[in-house]
C-alpha cells in the first residue's frame, strides 16, 4: 500500500462511527491473571522508549494504521461483526501489558470476553475537521502506554464507506497493515451475503513472542552475533547508525518535530526494469540500498554507509498471515564508491553475511552489550526499508479501494525511509526532522535516488563529480 499520514490519505466528509473494546471487556481484562508468555524484546523496547520519552516531558504519538474503502453505505452490524471476528483471529489484539515494578507482565483475554462498543460520533461536513478529530482521537486511543491501544472507525457516505484502523506499534508491523483491507473486506462481505469465510487457523504472535524470547535469552555476551554487533557499533562511534547527511540538529537539543515526504518514485515499467537490472545481485532491495549509499556519499562525504536493514522474522509458515510486529534488523557497512555496480556487489555481500543477525532481537543484543542505550528518541536508528507488496492478497485493488498504510508523524531525530513496490510502481515515504537543512538534504536524497535507479537499467552510472557536502 501507499504509505502516508492521515492528512494525505483521501479523507472525505461523512458520518463518523467508532469502535473500541466495551467496558465489560476492559473490566474483564482488569482482573486477569498474568499470562506467562513474555513480551517480545521489540515490544518491550518500544514501550520502555515511550515511557522514557514521556518521562522527559514529551508526548510522542507513534501509532500505525490502515485506511481503505468499502462499497456503498456500510451495514454497521455486519461491519462490527467483521471487526470483532478479525480481532479474535489475531491473539495479540486481546493481549496487553501491565507494569509490576519495572517489569512488564502480559495479560490475555479469552475470546468469549471480547466485545466491541460502537459510538456514533456524528457528521463531519469538512475533511479538515474530520482529519483533526481522528488524529487527536487516535493519539489517545492507540497510545503505547495505555490499554486498549487500538481503535476502529468508519466514515459513512451513500456512495462509499471509509474504514480507519489505528494501532500502537506493539500490535502490528507494515505487513500486518497491508493485509487488513482484504481481510476486513472478505469478512464484511461474508456477513452481508451470508457466505462464511473459510481459511486455516492463524498463528499467534503472542506464541511467537514466547518462542523468540526463549531463543534470545539462550545466548550470552560471548555469542558470535553479539560480537559482530559490538564491532559494528564500535565503528559507528559507539552508537547505532544515523542517516549520514546533515539534518540541521543541535547537539543535545530537544527532540524535534518531524515532517513526512511521500510520493511515487518510479512507474511500473521503470520499477520492472530496475528489478531486472538488480536481479543478479539479489533484487531491488540490494539496488535501493546500493543507490542510497552512492547518493548519501555525495551529500555527506562519509567513507562508509552504515545502516540497520529491517527484515521480517516470519520464518515459519504458521506466522505468514499473523498480525504482529515480526521485524528484526541486520547491520551493513558499504564502502564509499561512485560506481553503482561496485555498490551492488558490496551490498549483496553484506546482506549475505549479516542477514542472519536479524534473528536475534536488537534490544537483546544491546542489553548484552551492557552499554547505556537509554533511548531518548522513538527511533533507535535510521532505516531504509524495501518491500515488494504485489503478492499480498488484494494488492491489485489497493488504488481502487483507496487503501493506505498510515504512520503518525510527530517527533524524532532520525530519517526513516520506506520504499514499497506495488502494481503501479515504486512508492516512497520518508519521515525526517523538521529543519530547513534536513528538508533540503532529504529532498536531494530522494531526487538523487530517483535519478539513479531510473538510469541504472540503461547504464551503470559512474560518479565523476566531487561529493557535495552540506
Amino acid at each position: 500500500m501507499r504509505i502516508s499520514d492521515i492528512q494525505r490519505c483521501e479523507v472525505r466528509p461523512g458520518r463518523l462511527v467508532e469502535w473500541t473494546f466495551s467496558p465489560a471487556t476492559i473490566a474483564a481484562a482488569a482482573v486477569l491473571p498474568p499470562d506467562p508468555r513474555p513480551p517480545a524484546y521489540i515490544q518491550e523496547s518500544h514501550v520502555r522508549t515511550a515511557r522514557s520519552v514521556r518521562d522527559d516531558g514529551l508526548f510522542v504519538p507513534t501509532w500505525l494504521g490502515a485506511a481503505f474503502d468499502l462499497p456503498g453505505r456500510a451495514d454497521l452490524d455486519a461491519l462490527e461483526q467483521a471487526l470483532r471476528d478479525w480481532t479474535l483471529r489475531h491473539e495479540t489484539l486481546r493481549s496487553g501489558f501491565r507494569w509490576v515494578g519495572d517489569d512488564m507482565h502480559r495479560f490475555t483475554l479469552a475470546e468469549k470476553d471480547v466485545t466491541l462498543h460502537r459510538e456514533d460520533v456524528g457528521d463531519f461536513a469538512a475533511s479538515d475537521a474530520l482529519i483533526r478529530y481522528m488524529q487527536d482521537r487516535f493519539d489517545v486511543a492507540a497510545d503505547a502506554l495505555d490499554w486498549p491501544n487500538f481503535i476502529y472507525a468508519a466514515v459513512l457516505r451513500d456512495e462509499s464507506t471509509s474504514v480507519y484502523m489505528a494501532f500502537d506499534h506493539t500490535n502490528v508491523d507494515a505487513y500486518s497493515l497491508q493485509r487488513i483491507p482484504e481481510e476486513i473486506h472478505d469478512l464484511y462481505m461474508a456477513g452481508v451475503t451470508g457466505r462464511p469465510v473459510a481459511g486455516p487457523p492463524v498463528g499467534s504472535y503472542v506464541d511467537f513472542c514466547d518462542q523468540e524470547r526463549a531463543d534470545a535469552d539462550g545466548i550470552d555476551d560471548t555469542h558470535a552475533i553479539v560480537a559482530r554487533w559490538r564491532e559494528f557499533i564500535g565503528r559507528c562511534d559507539g552508537r547505532l547508525p544515523q542517516f549520514p547527511v546533515d539534518l540541521g540538529l543541535q547537539p543535545d537539543g530537544v527532540l524535534p518535530a518531524q515532517k513526512l515526504l511521500c510520493e511515487p518514485l518510479l512507474d511500473a515499467d521503470a520499477a520492472a526494469a530496475f528489478e531486472e537490472h538488480c536481479r543478479p545481485y539479489g533484487g531491488s532491495l540490494v539496488g535501493i540500498l546500493a543507490a542510497t549509499s552512492l547518493v548519501v556519499h555525495e551529500l555527506g562525504g562519509q567513507p562508509y554507509y552504515r545502516t540497520v536493514v529491517p527484515f521480517h522474522t516470519r520464518l515459519k509458515s504458521t506466522w505468514s498471515d499473523s498480525v504482529g510486529w515480526y521485524v528484526g534488523g541486520a547491520p551493513i557497512e558499504v564502502p564509499a564508491t561512485r560506481d553503482f555496480g561496485t555498490a551492488l556487489t558490496a551490498v549483496r555481500s553484506e546482506l549475505r553475511a549479516n542477514r542472519s543477525l536479524a534473528r536475534i532481537p536488537l534490544a537483546r543484543v544491546l542489553r548484552l552489550l551492557g552499554s547505556d542505550f537509554r533511548p531518548t528518541s522513538p527511533d533507535l536508528h535510521s532505516i531504509v526499508s524495501y518491500v515488494d507488496a504485489r503478492l499480498i492478497p488484494g494488492a491489485a485493488r489497493w488504488t481502487e479501494k483507496k487503501a493506505y498504510a498510515l504512520i503518525r508523524v510527530s517527533y524524532g531525530d532520525q530519517v526513516c525511509v520506506w520504499v514499497n513496490r506495488m502494481h503501479e510502481g515504486l512508492w516512497l515515504a520518508c519521515r525526517y526532522p523538521d529543519t530547513e537543512v534536513a528538508y533540503r538534504n532529504v529532498r536531494l536524497y530522494v531526487e538523487g535516488l530517483r535519478e539513479l535507479i531510473a538510469s541504472a537499467p540503461t547504464h551503470d552510472r559512474l560518479r565523476t563529480s566531487e561529493p557535495a557536502f552540506s
